[in-house]
């Protein structure tokens, strides 16, 4: 199992930031799209680095042409020298119509074709083949010597796919080099709904599960106190009650029983009662979707529930916890 470990932006330290990821002995290292784009992150991370596989986690691909994302992950892939994961995410319809003023439509059918454009695109530039690719949702038919950047050396980059629903997942499985299980996912909802819907994926493309990257940041609460642990059980609650208001995740919920859960923190959410929501999430759904553990039992609770079904993972942890106390999980890891 890969553990990966985070980069976030920090303008005068990314560089800092990420050479510190990579001496700590951490595989991979994701940046986010949240208020600063990933990639430009990555670029600069890859500089400073040489073996830290960088990852986005996510770029919304939606909100950005084919091209545009071709474009970005062809130059931070030959920074990082062959380093870069590419992970794509939907996103939600409001967000790419409202924040992002871009068409919405059959999410999954478009992110197929999104990603089937973006490798008409690269194998125009390595291959020297006639871009000609025309879709439903997207067309690319003219590239000039111009502005093709040529061949990169380290060929195209890995493409990893964000889904929580059934179809996107299958789609994962389809056309993608792997997964990015969404936090909000349960290890039972992992098993039973994300992995046998990425299988019937592979079954379309006819390609086998070796060699296809499952990635997951799950929930960690942990700490060195119990002042500590508390901190943390509270940050993750709120945590998991703010992705539970999402329409979107009800599934998951639903599989436990919970459905209704969502119906009571959507309305929440509309009216930004954020601390009533995180009241909503007892222990049970803690510990259902998080790993509850001190310092030296985290390693043994991620393998415990996802050693046999995860190859890469990584601490969601929206809470502060010293740099030194994360070797300390990590090295149970190593051992």
């Amino acid at each position: 199992m890969l553990i990966d470990g985070g980069i976030g932006f920090q303008a005068e330290n990314i560089a800092g930031q990420a050479r510190q990821v990579e001496q700590a002995g951490y595989d991979g290292a994701w940046a986010a799209e949240t208020g600063h784009d990933p990639l430009l992150t990555l670029a600069l991370a890859a500089e400073a680095t040489s073996r830290l596989e960088l990852g986005t986690g996510i770029t919304v691909a939606f909100g950005r042409s084919p091209m545009i994302t071709a474009t970005m992950a062809n130059d931070v892939q030959l920074l990082s020298k062959g380093r870069l994961l590419l992970g794509l995410g939907s996103q939600i319809k409001p967000h790419i119509e409202r924040r992002y003023s871009m068409p919405w439509s059959h999410p999954a059918a478009r992110m197929r074709e999104y990603i089937q454009a973006l490798h008409a695109i690269w194998d125009c530039w390595n291959d020297g083949t006639k871009l000609d690719f025309r879709g439903k949702f997207y067309n690319h038919s003219l590239m000039t010597p111009f502005f093709s950047p040529g061949a990169n050396p380290y060929l195209k980059p890995k493409v990893l796919l964000a889904a929580v629903g059934q179809l996107m997942t299958e789609v994962a499985g389809e056309v993608a080099d792997g997964i990015l299980i969404h936090g909000f996912t349960t290890e039972r909802y992992l098993r039973e709904v994300t992995l046998p819907a990425v299988g019937r994926g592979l079954e379309k493309s006819g390609r086998p599960r070796e060699g296809f990257q499952v990635s997951y940041p799950g929930f960690v609460v942990t700490g060195e106190t119990e002042e500590q642990m508390a901190a943390a059980a509270g940050a993750v609650k709120a945590q998991i009650a703010f992705y539970g208001s999402t329409p979107a995740y009800r599934g998951v919920l639903e599989l436990h029983g919970w459905g209704e859960l969502q119906s009571e923190l959507h309305p929440l959410s509309k009216r930004g009662e954020w601390g009533k929501m995180a009241e909503l999430i007892d222990d049970e759904v803690l510990n259902t979707f998080a790993v509850v553990a001190p310092l030296g039992q985290v390693a043994a609770g991620v393998r415990a529930r996802f050693g046999d079904v995860v190859d890469r993972f990584s601490f969601y942890a929206p809470y502060n916890l010293s740099s030194e106390r994360w070797a300390e999980v990590l090295a149970g890891f190593r051992a």
